[in-house]
């Protein structure tokens, strides 16, 4: 029986968890590590494993997906630069995806949520969100409502109707609107991969040189004095 769909590898290190996942045909298969640094040394041992039950080989891939940002500094770099290596030696092309979309799109698929806003911690109490829409619906949040932004918690607008999903709820739940459903989730390689083919279709592969991360927020890290006033602040 001859295969359908593209053949495809996508992972992502945006968060505290490293997800791996290949597509062949319409077979998937996935896998989950610690992320954080744990994913720098862990990520290309479980992609080579995951290739090699898949019975691909890197070159009989149509491209190489991968978690774009907004999320870990250091998880984008890692993705960013296995992404490239893989690509350029391969000859692939690379895609890369919001992850915030991808945590929209597993709500989606995990719960049902036709409407979604995708939050993940972005650590000094502050959110990574964006809307998405699978409904074909035109959502009151605005055109730029896709686009990852950083907020407060309690900037986050979810209108009647949507749904907030995401990993910020350990860090800050009580912080984001309480009335809205909520779906735990994160921005999974499987999801990236059942994103994948609309966004291939839609052009949105790029060379690998232009496996670029998405880090919304500028600034790393707070100074000492930063530090020292938050504490004095939080009491």
């Amino acid at each position: 029986m001859a295969l359908t769909g593209p053949s495809l590898l996508a992972f992502d290190t945006s968060t505290e968890v490293l997800s791996v996942a290949v597509r062949r045909g319409d077979a998937v298969l996935a896998r989950s590590g610690p992320g954080g640094a744990e994913s720098s040394a862990t990520l290309i041992p479980l992609v080579q494993a995951l290739l090699a039950e898949a019975g691909l080989a890197i070159g009989q891939l149509d491209a190489v997906c991968f978690g774009r940002g907004p999320g870990s500094f250091t998880g984008l770099r890692t993705a960013c630069a296995v992404a490239q290596g893989l690509a350029f030696g391969a000859g692939l092309p690379v895609l890369p995806v919001d992850t915030l979309h991808a945590v929209a799109e597993e709500a989606h698929h995990a719960a049902g949520a036709e409407r979604v806003v995708a939050v993940l911690d972005a650590r000094m109490g502050e959110v990574y969100a964006a809307a998405h829409a699978f409904d074909g619906s035109v959502h009151p949040l605005g055109a730029a409502a896709a686009e990852a932004r950083l907020l407060s918690p309690e900037d986050v607008a979810v209108p009647a109707g949507w749904t907030l999903a995401g990993n910020a709820f350990a860090a800050c739940g009580e912080r984001l609107p309480q009335d809205a459903p909520r779906v735990q989730a994160l921005p999974t390689a499987a999801a990236i991969l059942r994103l994948a083919p609309a966004l291939l279709a839609a052009g949105a592969a790029v060379p690998p040189e232009r496996a670029w991360p998405l880090y919304v927020r500028d600034k790393v890290a707070q100074t000492t004095a930063e530090r020292a006033a938050a504490r004095e602040a939080a009491g």
